[in-house]
């Protein structure tokens, strides 16, 4: 039995809790509430509680006094705390307290429902840890590692299980309930989180609810789940046990219900792929099997993929009608321009001809063409699509039919956004101009200044010359000596550090220059201010 306790000092934010979390799905069988530290104290004297909710700011003593109490009287609470500030401090003294989260308000109850979880799992160990060395716990809990830690090895390969015997071997050294004629059926599960699910904002809360999800959905009497492991980032293998025969439309049919649930709770896409069902010494190379058809296949979201129906087929590239795709971007057409990729990727998925090669191949022709469209537009395209945003879409291009056309999307609308930039020239004479009287203490060179506007350096002084008259060079000497002429007039500042502030580490240098604009030196014109 699992008991709450509710501790603010707001009343509505206590009766929200209390309220709208069903407690009763979370396993807690009785909740307490408080309004301050003397009331939560003299529950906690009372009653067993397991897991405190607790506010840090109350007026008659903060949250943290109260676990500080509560570690002295040695009380084996789970401690979440809920707070309007994201101060460190706090943090810090939560982590010192051996607090097991820390909640920024206001309360998202999905989220909120997730830490609790955790928590009643973690009471839940600490709640049977007395009786459990009676019953072989330690052993159980041990024994679950080793076994986690055999499949581990086993998918991955190690010299150790490299044979029946080795494994045979092992089975019986560590106590495992596996015969060898036993049949297992691994599964390979893709996860695509949405944009701002929790999959990308806390990947470990994620994980934890993405494990409870899979472990609910295949339950079955026909067979047991052995292992959930992730073999690399939003890539699961879970290896299933067959009590009865082997039957991979039970699993075909788990995997559709666990793609709606995974939708709708875990807020991504996913992909099932099943392999073949195979005894304990032919689980290594089927799994090898699998994970290879993992690597070269394309991915519609949200389907399911056998390893038994995947033919391995040398399939040869076909362009798309890229004279066509050319004249669409010259057009500045991008949407006729995706709907004709979208179109062709569409194609040769129904003529099952699309693998990762020929994804691969697809993609160097569509990054060569808007590049090559780019230059004769005079734009520096790998100045452009640098950072973070085009890193992450470029390596996730071949995930999936959905990322590709995502990066394809994102590929071809910066192209067209930035080619409609460069064609109103004032608007990049503007932001050069801005950019040299902000920096003009920086080193500022044609090519460096190209970079900004991502433009080709020659091009970039022919613009800048044809729309004010003047040459790139000239108009960063007259800023940086306006600047100059104002430090000289409105400070005391030396001569030499004034040339050092408007880009001149050479004084004699920065005198001839203003010499040449004004008529006279810099400390003449002090003089005569």
């Amino acid at each position: 039995m699992i008991n709450v306790l509710l501790v603010d000092d707001d009343y509505f934010v206590v009766t929200a809790l209390e309220k709208k979390m069903n407690w009763k799905a979370l396993s807690i069988e009785n909740i307490y509430t408080a309004f301050n530290i003397a009331q939560a104290q003299e529950i906690l004297k009372k009653h067993d509680v397991h897991i405190l909710i607790c506010d840090i700011e109350m007026p008659q003593g903060s949250g943290l006094e109260l676990l500080a109490w509560i570690r002295e009287e040695q009380y084996n609470v789970q401690a979440i705390f809920l707070t309007n500030y994201a101060d460190f401090n706090y943090a810090q003294k939560a982590i010192e307290l051996q607090s097991f989260d820390y909640f920024l308000k206001p309360i998202e109850f999905d989220k909120l429902t997730l830490i609790i979880q955790k928590a009643v799992a973690k009471a839940k160990e600490q709640q049977n840890h007395a009786s459990a060395i009676q019953e072989g716990y330690y052993w159980k809990k041990n024994q679950k590692k080793v076994q986690e830690h055999f499949w581990r090895e086993l998918i991955t390969g190690k010299t150790s299980y490299s044979n029946p015997a080795s494994i045979a071997h092992s089975i019986a050294e560590q106590n495992l309930p596996y015969a060898m004629t036993d049949h297992f059926l691994p599964v390979l599960i893709n996860i695509f989180p949405y944009d701002e699910s929790l999959g990308k904002k806390d990947k470990d809360l994620f994980d934890f609810a993405l494990v409870n999800v899979l472990y609910e959905c295949f339950q079955d009497t026909r067979f047991s789940m052995e292992a959930i492991l992730e073999y690399k980032d939003f890539n699961w293998i879970a290896v299933l046990k067959w009590i009865d025969a082997p039957d991979s439309c039970i699993i075909e049919d788990i995997s559709s219900s666990f793609i709606q649930k995974a939708n709708r709770y875990l807020k991504c896409d996913t992909c099932s792929n099943i392999a073949i069902s195979g005894k304990l010494e032919d689980i290594h190379p089927i799994i090898k099997d699998l994970l290879s058809m993992n690597e070269k296949i394309i991915k519609y979201r949200n389907q399911t993929f056998l390893l038994e129906h995947y033919q391995q087929t040398e399939t040869s590239y076909s362009p798309p009608n890229l004279a066509l795709l050319e004249q669409l971007l010259d057009q500045n057409n991008p949407s006729a321009f995706l709907e004709e990729t979208n179109k062709y990727l569409q194609n040769i998925v129904f003529n099952q001809i699309l693998n990762a090669s020929v994804l691969s191949l697809f993609r160097l022709d569509m990054v060569q063409l808007v590049y090559s469209y780019l230059k004769g537009k005079e734009i520096q395209a790998h100045k452009m699509y640098t950072g973070r945003t085009n890193d992450q879409l470029f390596m996730q291009s071949l995930n999936s039919i959905e990322d590709m056309e995502k990066y394809l999307s994102y590929l071809v609308n910066t192209a067209t956004e930035y080619r409609n930039f460069t064609e109103q020239p004032k608007s990049v004479v503007e932001e050069i101009k801005h950019h040299i009287r902000t920096h003009c203490g920086d080193e500022l060179t044609r090519t460096s200044l190209a970079e900004i506007v991502y433009l080709n350096p020659d091009y970039l002084a022919r613009l800048f010359k044809k729309e004010t008259g003047i040459s790139l060079g000239s108009y960063i000497i007259q800023a940086r000596i306006k600047v100059a002429k104002h430090l000289l007039e409105t400070t005391q500042l030396s001569v030499n550090t004034i040339a050092g502030k408007v880009g001149y580490s050479n004084y004699s240098y920065f005198t001839k220059l203003f010499k040449q604009e004004m008529d006279c030196t810099p400390i003449e014109y002090r003089k005569n201010r």
